[in-house]
């Protein structure tokens, strides 16, 4: 009787921490925007709506190759050093039209991706070592590119890429709600996703089943570095102009987060593609309450850094159960 009784709070904080990881970030977002409601001007307004959602949409995107990545049980540092590339590389090409402009950015991002596979899977750099080399040298490498100066962008094409908008819904938010629903297929309903999957639950038992895990992982790297880069285009064409120095900084503990409180585990082995969605956005609707009510920005990192080591205490309450 008294172990069922001792048994009983240690079951349901269990069932609490898996809750909380599978729902506690729409239940965050809800909350809060209720709160907006509320207490905040001019919160329920179309300009407002499209506003926030513009300011997620590059989280949205890097974001979601980050959680493929995480799902290996990997980590990618280099994707705020990957947008940088990709931004300074637009100005370069623009004199051969937007389109090539665009390829060529997503080629970097795609090269960049691959370096940080091969450095995890076939030469076997733990990834955060990996892809922190590129980190430091990939923004270095930006502003050699960019002479260390902001360029101002000024091709009416490449810029509707941050402007323009179809059925009154920007093409940036489009863009990464598209994203969303493939990466979503891609786990839920491919081989690739399934392995991917498999890889980071268990790494040496793949292996061991003749999945073709060194090909996966280079493939997941890709995948994120393409995102990275695409989101540098996208800041690139809202901001109208090429800025080495300033685009992706930071962005990949904005996407970090977006992933764990969207309640991806950090041990891999689990995707969640809608959750790293509503973390992306709840961070994003945090960071812009906050500066609604007079509060600075750096009180917004606090705050976000409390959020990410509390989803990560929850989800390492489940994971020891």
């Amino acid at each position: 009787m008294i172990e069922q009784a001792a048994a009983r709070p240690t079951a349901w904080r269990g069932r609490t921490a898996a809750w909380l990881q599978a729902y506690g970030v729409y239940a965050a977002l809800g909350g809060l925007i209720l709160f907006n409601l509320v207490a905040t001007s001019n919160f329920l307004t179309v300009d407002n709506f499209r506003t926030q959602l513009l300011q997620a949409a590059p989280v949205v995107i890097v974001a979601l190759g980050m959680a493929l990545v995480i799902g290996t049980e990997g980590i990618d540092l280099s994707v705020g050093a990957v947008m940088a590339l990709a931004a300074a590389m637009i100005p370069q090409y623009l004199g051969y039209g937007a389109a090539a402009a665009v390829l060529v950015a997503l080629l970097i991002g795609l090269a960049a991706g691959v370096f940080n596979g091969v450095l995890v899977a076939r030469i076997g750099i733990q990834p955060i070592i990996a892809t922190l080399a590129l980190l430091v040298g990939g923004r270095g490498l930006a502003l050699v590119i960019a002479h260390g100066q902001l360029v101002d962008v000024k091709n009416a094409s490449f810029l509707t890429l941050g402007s323009g908008d179809v059925f009154g819904i920007p093409i940036s938010v489009l863009i990464a709600a598209l994203l969303a629903v493939l990466t979503g297929l891609l786990i839920r309903r491919t081989t690739f996703g399934r392995r991917l999957v498999a890889i980071g639950g268990n790494r040496s038992a793949s292996e061991l089943a003749g999945l073709p895990v060194r090909r996966v992982l280079v493939a997941v790297y890709a995948i994120c570095g393409v995102f990275a880069a695409l989101a540098g285009v996208l800041a690139t064409a809202r901001l109208q102009a090429s800025d080495p120095a300033d685009v992706g900084v930071l962005m990949e503990l904005s996407a970090i987060t977006a992933v764990v409180v969207g309640g991806t585990p950090l041990t891999g082995g689990k995707v969640r593609v809608v959750g790293t969605v509503a973390g992306a956005l709840l961070m994003q609707l945090v960071l812009a309450t906050l500066i609604k009510h007079d509060l600075p920005s750096s009180t917004a990192q606090m705050v976000q850094a409390v959020i990410i080591v509390a989803a990560v205490y929850v989800a390492r309450g489940r994971n020891s159960r």
